[in-house]
């Protein structure tokens, strides 16, 4: 009779712990004019390096591709 008691208590726990557990919570439905959205907070022109410092993007002209780190461009051949 005592596991049975144990057993429902612990189920009530759960099922408790589960109605008041939010996984995924809603986004608001309506958006900001005020809030401007930037590559990974370096703003625009600007990427996030593999250490996590701001670096500049590269853009190289037609015929150009960017080089390693993309600190250089090259001819395409």
């Amino acid at each position: 009779m005592k596991s049975l008691i144990a057993v429902v208590m612990f189920t009530a726990g759960l099922v408790i712990a589960a109605a008041s557990a939010q996984a995924l919570p809603r986004a608001p439905l309506s958006s900001d004019a005020s809030v401007i959205t930037v590559a990974g907070g370096c703003g625009p022109g600007w990427h996030r390096g593999p250490y996590g410092g701001c670096r500049p993007m590269y853009n190289c002209p037609p015929g150009w591709h960017s080089g390693p780190y993309g600190r250089h461009c090259f001819r395409n051949w």
